[in-house]
């Protein structure tokens, strides 16, 4: 039987605001070389950086419930523009953010 992956902690966050602008940077690049670069791409990165600052603020920073987070919050935003969802949005802020710890996303190590 494997042993599941232990839930992911981020450090506790010393600038939010700065985290905030770092993910919706890489967010936009990561949307725009996915597909194609579109105006609705910085207006979706932009939002979920939103809620992942937000998040931060008020002490979270398990990533686990950070993406189901960002899930649960972008099911309001309208993506008829967009090639993306609110699932595809938070699993590439999940990616972004352990590549920044040095955690292989695909193992957990």
């Amino acid at each position: 039987m494997t042993e599941p992956i232990p839930p992911i902690t981020l450090p506790r966050p010393e600038n939010p605001q700065l985290e905030g602008e770092w993910l919706r940077e890489r967010l936009l690049r990561w949307l725009d070389e996915e597909f194609i670069p579109e105006a609705v791409n910085q207006k979706i990165a932009q939002r979920a950086a939103q809620i992942f600052v937000r998040q931060r603020m008020e002490g979270e920073n398990d990533l686990g419930s950070l993406v189901i987070a960002i899930v649960t919050e972008m099911q309001s935003y309208d993506f008829s523009n967009s090639f993306y969802g609110e699932f595809a949005i938070a699993n590439a802020v999940s990616d972004l953010l352990l590549e920044s710890l040095g955690i292989d996303k695909c193992c957990g190590q």
